[in-house]
């Protein structure tokens, strides 16, 4: 029984008998008080027809049919007023007192449901009704009668009601339970089932919901349902060939980083050569090929888990966005220039060479969008700091962000800003910054150009400049 009043259809069968119940309830009080009402004045009639048999005898009548007519009605006495003159018309003996005196001419519905409840809760005892008489047979009539008669015809009354309710209430509940049970229940067992074959193997294209509900919220559900089993489906296919993607990637970084390795040492034999030429390149280039090492043994931690925690010093600025200008070909490039604002002697604390993959990052493809629409443009790098933070912005004049980009724009291999691009460098950038405790965003992007800022926070007591 618990287990089915634990149900949805239990539950609204359990309400639904519940409140036609209360509804009956709230009708049986004023039931009860009309059944009073009618039960007086019936008993009224009566007693005015019993005054007719004095009447027609010209007030002569025996005693024994005086007591039948009584016993008739259901009364001790009668009493009416004819042409201002009022006059006991038939009487019994009264064997108590009267108690109370009710006036069914001037009674309002919540007089009549005060008078019921005295009535109910009193037993035993006299009562005296004064009515109108029927087909103008006076101006008033008066009865007084037993009260326990009439509590207990009121009494069965009530319970015949409440019986009758009982049915009503079940047959309505049973007629719901069995509507919802159709209605509802099969289709939202329906959506569970689909729902449970899903989880077995979500990445099955035959077990998404087909929506075949009639009724407008459910098929909305199932719709909703079936939308978000398909995105997953593909999110699903997705992250399977990242992380084949992953694992390709890894081999190749493990191979490059041997390459590399081999070049370094040939790169460090340069740096002792008599040519002035080769001897400032060579730093530069062993450099160069050190960041390309380390990025492949960043790459290999990623497959395995994720970027390695910033290591925290402090970063010359300017001479960190100088050499990632040289090393994108803007500072001798004729078409891409490249405007760096930046204080000679401001210094931040944080990870030098994660820093310069994502200036490298956003610089990279700042110099692409300008090559790709074809015109000149500029570059430019500018830091400042305020009470709480540094910043950074790396802004180009270039054609801006395609609306596509900007949905994505920090996610891999869908924000990709030109044709052929995987976005996995913002994907990164925006991963390296999270690092430091900071935030990489979008200030603007339109066709005079895209900006992006670096928030660094600092920390207590930190010296910028030197």
């Amino acid at each position: 029984m618990r287990r089915f009043l634990n149900t949805l259809s239990g539950r609204f069968l359990m309400l639904t008998a519940a409140f036609v119940m209360l509804a009956e309830v709230l009708i049986l009080v004023p039931s009860v008080a009309r059944f009073r009402e009618d039960y007086l004045l019936l008993r009224l009639e009566k007693a005015q027809i019993a005054s007719l048999a004095l009447l027609a005898a010209d007030d002569m009548i025996a005693p024994d049919l005086e007591a039948e007519l009584l016993a008739n009605a259901g009364v001790y006495n009668v009493v009416l007023r004819r042409d201002e003159v009022r006059q006991l018309v038939l009487s019994s003996p009264i064997p108590v007192p009267v108690e109370q005196t009710y006036d069914l001419r001037f009674a309002g519905p919540l007089g009549l449901i005060r008078d019921t409840f005295m009535d109910v809760l009193d037993k035993q005892g006299v009562i005296r009704v004064i009515g109108e008489p029927v087909e103008s047979g006076g101006q008033q009539i008066e009865v007084a009668l037993e009260r326990g008669p009439m509590r207990k015809a009121m009494l069965e009354h009530g319970a015949r009601v409440l019986v009758f309710s009982a049915l009503i209430s079940m047959v309505t509940a049973l007629l719901l339970f069995l509507a919802v049970r159709r209605l509802l229940v099969v289709p939202i067992r329906r959506v569970v089932t689909h729902m449970t074959a899903y989880a077995e193997a979500p990445e099955d294209a035959r077990r998404v919901i087909a929506p075949t509900a009639g009724i407008r919220e459910l098929r909305e559900a199932e719709e909703a349902l079936q939308m978000m089993q398909t995105q997953l489906i593909g999110a699903l296919r997705q992250k399977e060939r990242l992380a084949q993607l992953g694992g390709a990637v890894a081999k190749i970084s493990h191979d490059l980083r041997n390459i590399l390795t081999t070049a370094q040492l040939f790169a460090d034999r340069l740096s002792a050569s008599d040519d002035p030429a080769v001897a400032r390149a060579a730093p530069k280039l062993v450099g160069s090929i050190r960041r390309a090492v380390s990025l492949c043994e960043s790459t290999l931690t990623f497959g395995r888990a994720e970027e390695p925690p910033p290591q925290i010093a402090r970063v010359p600025l300017r001479r960190l966005m100088e050499e990632v200008a040289e090393a994108e070909s803007l500072v001798a490039d004729a078409s891409v220039g490249c405007l760096i604002d930046v204080a000679p002697n401001m210094v931040i604390r944080a990870d030098g060479e994660q820093l310069y993959r994502v200036l490298g990052n956003l610089v990279r493809n700042a110099r692409q969008a300008l090559e790709t629409a074809g015109r000149p443009g500029t570059i430019e790098l500018s830091a400042g700091e305020g009470e709480e933070e540094w910043w950074i912005k790396v802004g180009d004049t270039g054609p801006g962000l395609p609306p596509k980009a900007r949905e994505h724009l920090f996610t891999a291999f869908q924000g990709g800003a030109r044709k052929g691009g995987s976005g996995l460098g913002l994907a990164i950038s925006a991963e390296l910054v999270r690092g430091h405790g900071g935030r990489l965003d979008l200030l603007r992007s339109d066709s005079d150009g895209t900006e992006f800022i670096i928030r660094l926070p600092k920390g207590a007591g930190l010296s910028t400049l030197v």
